[in-house]
């Protein structure tokens, strides 16, 4: 038996790592990774598509910086074994995110790097490696230092990335339109950070805050557990141990849509809907991981869709949650699944709970509904109030016969209830619902007149059995001092 060494051909291996599926936004994420894993407070995100050849994007920020020999450790592919221990707060694993998500979406990568005022530089240009077949960096002079955009904006200390000859931010066929495809993917990116570092962005973890400018526009923090609101509710966290490691999981409650401000619900509703934002929120150090994911415990839909966990691990289990080199998958060990499962159901019930709790009321605080509501072994349905006080004056105004004719007509209604075109347009737009409908004072006016008119022919004109039941309508009981008030007048004509 011999031994033959069988080194990788740099041309294969680095066309091969530029598709392992990172979208500009996770590439983006993973370098800003190394920057909170060096201090950095802020980090600035420069992008200029003045013309397609020249396009550049540079990632600046004011970290601990790095010296000749880290630099180039650091451009090393495969510089740290995952296997190994590391700094609790540090968020890399593989060795690999810096020259992968870089090589994902450029040709050219160069870092510049400040310590103890002392600058040191490499850059990695797939078209030399391509050529030369050989893994071969490139150390640029001090001059071309200077000469590279927006490098003005490093500081003493900290760390510069610069992406160059970009050619996979523009879709094929989309050359005419470059520019704009290009910022509504930058667009994409600020979503996409200010969810997946929205707890170092909001200084929520261990009191770590840092401050993204994308183009000097600060990235805002999105936190998918709307804790602002005093009516998001907070379940028992359970604590999951595997070794003398723990693995905390903390389930929240969104609150019913009516409970949110125009302003939250507009955030909540321009970055994806309750449905789809449901499900568990896997953080590794603080750093969101993977989302919206039950992990086939309960399905996704209606009856969950405010119902959030958070489930927070250290660097130290990684191994447990099979993180890929994105960080976009993260694998729950049997012991957390096994814990998710007893508590699903809990979570499950008090979503459905606040989130049906709410017409259930609209129900059970009316006196006398003009709708009711059913539920048995048939199903639930809806029906008309036929005791209602204003079905009861116009069946006793109908001619002889014609009652019969008019409970038809509406059991026809009942029947005809387009729920399926309501459930859709309630679902993608809940807030349109609740708006308070405009309508003027004669408008209001004259409807309580003819209703007014109408059970008083009946006899059934008892003043504040009148007033009690026109104030559960729509769009008096949205409007109900102005109600009273005509209602004075009618009875006093």
């Amino acid at each position: 038996m011999h031994e033959k060494v069988l080194s990788p051909h740099a041309a294969s291996l680095s066309q091969s790592m530029r598709d392992l599926g990172y979208s500009l936004e996770a590439a983006i994420a993973d370098l800003i990774d190394n920057s909170i894993t060096a201090r950095a407070e802020n980090i600035n995100i420069l992008f200029d598509i003045s013309t397609e050849e020249s396009s550049s994007l540079a990632i600046i920020d004011d970290g601990c910086g790095m010296d000749e020999v880290e630099l180039f450790e650091a451009m090393r592919l495969g510089s740290r074994d995952p296997r190994e221990s590391r700094d609790t707060d540090d968020l890399g694993r593989f060795g690999l995110g810096l020259k992968t998500a870089s090589f994902s979406q450029c040709r050219s990568l160069t870092v510049v790097s400040r310590k103890n005022n002392i600058t040191s530089a490499a850059i990695w240009d797939l078209d030399t490696l391509t050529e030369r077949n050989s893994w071969i960096v490139t150390i640029p002079s001090e001059q071309q230092i200077q000469a590279l955009p927006f490098i003005d904006q490093l500081g003493s200390t900290g760390t510069y990335v610069l992406w160059r000859k970009i050619d996979r931010l523009l879709e094929k066929g989309s050359k005419d339109r470059g520019g704009e495809t290009a910022y509504e993917k930058l667009d994409q990116v600020e979503r996409h950070l200010s969810l997946v570092f929205h707890r170092y962005l909001g200084s929520d973890y261990k009191k770590r805050k840092i401050v993204v400018f994308i183009n000097g526009h600060q990235v805002e923090s999105f936190d998918p557990f709307c804790l602002s609101n005093k009516a998001t509710q907070a379940l028992h966290e359970e604590i999951v141990r595997i070794g003398d490691q723990e693995i905390r999981i903390q389930p929240y409650i969104l609150p019913h849509h009516s409970k949110l401000s125009r302003k939250e619900y507009d955030f909540y509703k321009n970055r994806s809907d309750f449905v789809s934002n449901q499900g568990t929120y896997v953080y590794r150090n603080g750093r969101l991981m993977a989302w919206g994911d039950w992990f086939r415990l309960v399905p996704r839909g209606e009856a969950t869709k405010l119902a959030r966990v958070r489930i927070d691990f250290p660097n130290t289990l990684d191994e447990y949650w099979t993180i890929d080199i994105k960080k976009s998958r993260a694998t729950p060990p049997y012991q957390v699944r096994e814990k998710l499962r007893q508590i699903i159901n809990r979570i499950a019930e008090q979503s459905t709970r606040v989130h049906k709790g709410r017409g259930d009321r609209l129900f059970d605080k009316s006196k006398e509904p003009l709708w009711l509501r059913y539920g048995d072994r048939q199903g639930i349905r809806y029906t008309l109030n036929r005791d209602h006080s204003l079905i009861e004056a116009i069946e006793k105004n109908l001619p002889e016969g014609a009652h019969r004719a008019l409970d038809a007509v509406l059991g026809v209604i009942e029947k005809g209830l387009p729920i399926e075109a309501i459930y859709a347009d309630y679902s993608s737009s809940p807030q349109s619902f609740e708006q308070i409908q405009e309508i003027s004072r004669e408008d209001m006016k004259e409807k309580l007149e003819s209703i007014y008119m109408l059970m008083s022919v009946s006899g059934n004109v008892d003043r504040e059995h009148f007033t009690k039941s026109v104030l559960e309508l729509k769009p008096f009981s949205e409007h109900q001092d102005i109600t009273k008030e005509i209602i004075e007048e009618l009875v006093h004509a």
